[in-house]
């Protein structure tokens, strides 16, 4: 099996050697055990996924970290909090950088550990899925922003992506890029661990009523997040379906993005889109067999939409940058126009709101970024160049503050 460089490698390290605490949150499969083991070798390692480790962290923890000598890296955290409080009195008492290395899947879970026990004592980082610049190569680690300076640097290191239906079909887990794994046969496996190991921790419900939920919010992704809709579909009632779809956002599998709000916008809708962080996954779920088949079907649109914001976020994720209040999408009527308009991704930075429309399309048109001008409304922000991500093969200005890109920008 060959390991496989990771963007976030010299971010992680800096972290690391400037922090007391690390922590590595991400869905399961991605990777984090895998690039701290090797960035990071001379670690400890102990794993909360061990009910033994678990057993003697909870009841011994002096005896636990006696066995476990620092520098430590804990595998699966979250599995067992209580250790946190005995983590902050040791990093309280020295002022060595690098003592812990934490790992978890359970992202939001962990984090309100995290603030009960080491506020402003640990760094927190996210590791994604592989990135299409980690899968082609690409050494380039800034994350996504339309910018004259952005652009100018990212074209020094293009490089084609001929393939882009395969790799969204495929999905961005490592193991089907480090060995020779069937689709079908990860896929089946990931659910059923991610099933026993994960949710059955967080939830009480049938596996076969809790697939059948996630197979209704996959056949969702890109889509404003309706948990009355899926709740009919899936026959469970409505709080229930919050109650899962914050398992699903906790545990790295799902990204709910919030619509901007200023108040200058006051027909904006404030309902959340929901995205499946990995397209391969949401395939699977949704039976989608083959690259050819899904690009010629219906959920195309979506499926292309669903990637091109997983690979936005990763190019935050990869350059340790929180994206939370970052990146926003805007539906509403407060353009003079018949019916509601929609910008598919607003970047906010600087005070400046930068537009991308994400289109599956080798003709982009100007028409294409009509509603950009609603950010003009907003009185303490200024409009940056509007963004067309789409399929065409080259850079092609289609107004002075309009661009069309091909997706090998980001």
């Amino acid at each position: 099996m060959s390991y496989i460089e990771r963007a976030i490698t010299s971010v992680l390290k800096n972290r690391v050697s400037s922090s007391k605490c690390l922590l590595l949150t991400g869905s399961r499969q991605v990777g984090k055990s895998t690039i701290i083991k090797h960035v990071f070798p001379e670690y400890n390692v102990a794993n909360f996924d061990d009910r033994l480790t678990r057993m003697q962290a909870r009841e011994e923890p002096k005896l636990f970290f006696l066995n476990n000598p620092r520098p430590l890296f804990i595998d699966e955290v979250q599995k067992e909090n209580s250790i946190l409080e005995e983590i902050k009195l040791i990093v309280d008492n020295s002022d060595a950088r690098g003592n812990f290395i934490l790992s978890g899947s359970a992202k939001l879970e962990l984090m309100k550990g995290m603030s009960e026990s080491l506020a402003g004592r640990v760094s927190v980082m996210e590791l994604t899925g592989l990135s299409i610049r980690e899968i082609k190569n690409v050494d380039f680690n800034r994350h996504f922003i339309p910018t004259e300076d952005y652009l100018a640097e990212r074209e020094t290191h293009i490089k084609p992506y001929s393939d882009i239906w395969e790799i969204i079909h495929k999905g961005s887990y490592p193991e089907l890029y480090d060995v020779e794994r069937e689709w079908q046969d990860f896929y089946s496996s990931y659910v059923s661990t991610y099933l026993e190991r994960d949710i059955n921790e967080l939830i009480s419900a049938d596996s076969l009523t809790f697939t059948k939920f996630m197979t209704s919010v996959a056949a969702r992704t890109g889509e404003m997040l309706n948990y009355a809709n899926i709740a009919s579909e899936v026959g469970v009632s409505e709080p229930t379906i919050k109650n899962w779809v914050s398992v699903l956002e906790r545990t790295g599998i799902i990204y709910i993005l919030q619509p901007y709000s200023a108040s200058a916008l006051k027909r904006a809708i404030k309902t959340p889109k929901i995205y499946f962080r990995d397209t391969g996954l949401a395939c699977y779920l949704t039976r989608w067999l083959t690259p050819e088949a899904l690009k010629n079907s219906a959920v195309a649109g979506n499926m292309f939409e669903t990637f091109v914001v997983s690979e936005i976020l990763k190019t935050y994720s990869n350059e340790g940058k929180d994206y939370k209040f970052t990146i926003f999408y805007y539906r509403g009527k407060d353009k003079k126009a018949y019916g509601e308009n929609e910008i598919d991704l607003i970047i906010q930075e600087n005070g400046i709101l930068y537009p991308v429309e994400i289109k599956m399309t080798g003709n982009p048109k100007a028409a294409m970024g009509g509603t950009n001008q609603v950010l003009d409304k907003i009185p303490d922000k200024k409009r940056g160049m509007g963004v067309i991500l789409c399929l065409v093969d080259r850079k092609v200005y289609l107004r002075e503050n309009l661009i069309a890109l091909p997706i090998e920008y980001i």
